[in-house]
């Protein structure tokens, strides 16, 4: 399928659209947090989701993950539609698609229905996602007013998953589960209504849609998280999960020979030869599988351990949000003068400190002495993280290809959580059940005769002895998350390199460098021409 090349319409530049790049601003920024809190504010509902449709255990976890998987693996094609189409109209309909497929789960009678919905809201965030981060570059110009607006993006990207818990939370309590959906249905319409007032159209590109990209790239994704979900449960021997595994590699190949022959792929692989945007990605997959662990374990943690109700625990989250929007802010104040590296640098080490520390918590942690601190450390790190990834990511590139760029750094985001979450889910799994033969042990010693016949009974250790195998599996999970943070402070020390002209570039000084552009058909650049400005032989600058 083809996209004809138009002429955008010019707005007049009234003083309603002088006045309307703040509005503008809320409008994408808005959408994000919609989308992007949706991952976590079903979180809390879970126990009640599982009480009014009969889910089970098992299958319970898939409300978060047929969102997260058809977010993540749709990201790309996403990021291309708006190319194709224009932003603006591509962004309004990821947005009602995913205001229509809210409505649809909130008023879901059977557990298949509400799967179906979160699917197709995993759909809708994945067309609008990337559209408002690729919108960012087409509203606001290069230099200090793009790094503004990057920097409230980024903290909006940042801190949504905490901003989830805590208005699930207080939905839950106040009102009922539903309402975790039916919230979006108003936010939605809201958007859809403001964005032809102050978002303008971007140019439209010829091109087609890769269809057989998306295709491979969402089945290899999808198999390859399902596949370590599946080993979480079943073991790394199960003929499954050995089964999805090389599914997973046959379509991810597929994939990569698709993209290389495509005219127009959705994930142009000329970007990725880019040592700073391929570290880039390589960073924000470490990250984000580390802070979608952060929040899966505490929650946890907080609700099971410490007995912390929904809107408790969601209020416990409440500073991780304000820390991660103060570090955007001091990233997108001071990043002109110093450059993105420091942050990326200093962010992925206070992360993997913030994780290290919360490897201490077992039974006997308490809110304000063992979790709030690490939180405050790990939050402001993220918070430098964001501005400087999401700045490099779509550096340099192309406003025919930003939709491509960001829909890259999008889909690592979602992929790295859910890939990440499903290792960290299987070393609790193991952590567990070695804890738990222990735990057993002392409880056959311990316990009073009612009570072991009552374990006969259940098969389920009663407290205190079940709080000690929960704290196990979370402390040990986090080890490995901490360590997710260190590769991502080493990508950021060995692979990144900023350059003069890049420092130019976010000083509003500098003019985006053909040389990094590409053509638009997923052709590398010419590697002979250099930015109009520079003087050859400059070194990196780290």
């Amino acid at each position: 399928m083809t996209g004809a090349r138009t002429t955008p319409s010019q707005p007049t530049d009234s003083p309603e659209r002088g006045r309307g790049s703040g509005i503008a601003l809320l409008v994408i920024a808005s959408c994000q947090l919609m989308v992007v809190l949706d991952i976590t504010i079903v979180n809390i509902a879970l126990p009640h989701i599982q009480t009014s449709l009969g889910f089970s255990t098992e299958n319970l976890s898939w409300v978060i993950n047929a969102y997260t998987l058809t977010f993540g693996g749709l990201l790309l094609l996403g990021g291309r539609l708006g190319d194709i189409l224009g932003r603006r109209r591509v962004f309004v309909f990821g947005v009602l698609l995913f205001v229509f497929a809210s409505l649809l789960g909130g008023l879901s009678q059977e557990s298949w229905q509400l799967l179906a919905a979160r699917a197709l809201q995993g759909v809708g965030g994945a067309i609008a996602s990337p559209t408002a981060l690729s919108l960012i570059t087409t509203t606001f110009r290069e230099g200090p007013e793009r790094n503004r607006a990057f920097g409230v993006f980024a903290a909006v990207s940042a801190g949504g998953s905490a901003i989830g818990l805590l208005a699930g939370g207080l939905l839950v309590e106040w009102l009922d589960w539903r309402w975790v959906l039916f919230v979006n249905v108003p936010i939605g319409l809201l958007i859809v209504l403001a964005t032809p007032r102050y978002i303008r159209e971007s140019e439209r590109h010829a091109g087609h849609f890769d269809i057989l990209g998306a295709l491979t790239s969402t089945l290899g994704m999808v198999l390859l998280v399902y596949g370590f979900i599946r080993a979480s449960e079943e073991g790394w021997s199960d003929s499954v999960t050995v089964a999805a595994f090389v599914a997973a590699v046959v379509f991810l190949a597929l994939f990569i020979l698709v993209e290389q022959r495509s005219k127009q792929p959705i994930t142009p692989l000329w970007m990725f030869r880019d040592r700073n945007r391929a570290g880039v990605y390589a960073m924000m997959l470490s990250l984000a599988a580390a802070m979608f662990g952060m929040f899966f374990f505490l929650t946890l943690f907080v609700q099971n351990i410490l007995g912390f109700s929904p809107l408790r625990a969601g209020l416990a989250f409440l500073p991780v949000s304000v820390i991660i929007a103060i570090g955007a802010g001091c990233a997108s104040q001071f990043l002109p003068r110093w450059g993105p590296k420091p942050f990326m640098a200093v962010g992925a080490v206070l992360a993997a400190v913030g994780l290290g520390w919360l490897t201490l918590t077992d039974v006997d942690s308490t809110y304000a002495g063992s979790i709030l601190g690490p939180m405050l450390v790990f939050g402001f790190g993220m918070g430098l993280q964001f501005v400087s990834l999401t700045l490099m990511a779509v550096s340099g590139v192309a406003p025919k290809d930003t939709g491509a760029a960001s829909g890259i750094l999008n889909a690592t985001q979602q992929v790295g959580g859910s890939l990440g979450l499903s290792v960290l889910v299987t070393v609790f799994g193991t952590a567990s059940r070695n804890e738990a033969t222990d735990q057993v042990a002392r409880f056959m010693a311990d316990a009073s005769p009612a009570q072991r016949l009552e374990f006969r009974r259940t098969g389920q250790l009663p407290k205190p002895w079940s709080d000690q195998v929960l704290a196990s599996g979370i402390s040990s999970s986090f080890v490995v998350a901490a360590i997710f943070a260190v590769v991502a402070a080493l990508i950021a020390l060995v692979v990144i390199q900023v350059r003069p002209d890049d420092l130019e570039r976010l000083q509003g000084g500098g003019a985006l460098p053909p040389a990094e552009s590409g053509d638009g058909t997923g052709n590398p650049p010419d590697t002979n021409a250099r930015p109009p400005g520079t003087r050859e032989g400059r070194p990196p600058q780290g």
